[in-house]
């Protein structure tokens, strides 16, 4: 181990030792593969993939520091406007990596609850195939859950919510007395258990939140890291990093 890996581990340890709050919820908006392989002088799918490999090692990091669920901002609605062929690659992509968790002895042996967020209506026969594989594998698992938002709009996410609510209420099924927040949520989420996001991070040193999980993060006041590594270069460090963000607004 070099000097500097040697001190890296001293000051992540400290910090660690330092947290008194844990959230329940990260959600995490994986930014930079495209800039990193830029960098590097490959091409996007090379930047994909290697951001598809850190994931799981994040999800380890965070079964490791307490969090229970880890919100992953896989695809918005937005990346559609891409050329197909990277759509194409990204949509390849998520069927491999759900293929690999399906047999990934770690889900099991963690009791992983797997499920997908967003639009599915936008979402090919083949992907939507194997996100009904995958969460269908996990669905008696909770200890901890993993959570993916692909086709993701969070504007879009209220707007649809708001029309099946406003269904129920014409159809006479729902009072509108009874329309609350936690409502809102079960009408929003209704066969997937998500809690008020706690933490929102942000890689690539791009300072916003490009409109993910609005309902469940700004409504919960969520504390906001903006990590300055790419995505496929996320760390350690970064990660216990961010968790003091979290742990400083919980202390003010």
């Amino acid at each position: 181990m070099s000097l500097r890996s040697f001190a890296e581990n001293l000051y992540v340890h400290r910090l660690i030792r330092q947290l008194t709050h844990v959230p329940t919820h990260v959600a995490i908006i994986q930014d930079g593969n495209r800039r990193y392989a830029k960098a590097k002088g490959k091409d996007t799918a090379f930047g994909h993939r290697a951001g598809a490999e850190i994931t799981m090692k994040v999800f380890d990091w965070m079964e490791e520091l307490g969090v229970i669920h880890t919100t992953f901002y896989a695809f918005s609605t937005e990346n559609f406007k891409r050329s197909p062929e990277e759509v194409n690659e990204l949509l390849e992509l998520f069927i491999e990596k759900f293929s690999e968790m399906i047999k990934d002895q770690r889900i099991y042996d963690k009791k992983v609850n797997i499920t997908v967020i967003g639009d599915r209506s936008l979402i090919n026969d083949r992907l939507l195939q194997k996100i009904h594989d995958v969460e269908e594998a996990t669905k008696d698992h909770h200890h901890y859950y993993l959570h993916f938002a692909i086709a993701y709009g969070g504007r879009n996410e209220i707007l649809e919510t708001t029309k099946s609510i406003v269904a129920k209420v014409r159809a006479g099924e729902l009072s509108p007395d009874l329309i609350t927040p936690d409502c809102v949520t079960e009408r929003m989420y209704p066969e997937v258990e998500m809690p008020p996001v706690d933490l929102i991070i942000r890689t690539a040193n791009d300072k916003r939140t490009s409109n993910f999980l609005p309902w469940l993060a700004n409504g919960n006041e969520a504390a906001v890291c903006f990590c300055v590594p790419p995505w496929p270069e996320f760390r350690y460090v970064d990660m216990v990093r961010a968790l003091r963000t979290y742990d400083q607004r919980m202390k003010v």
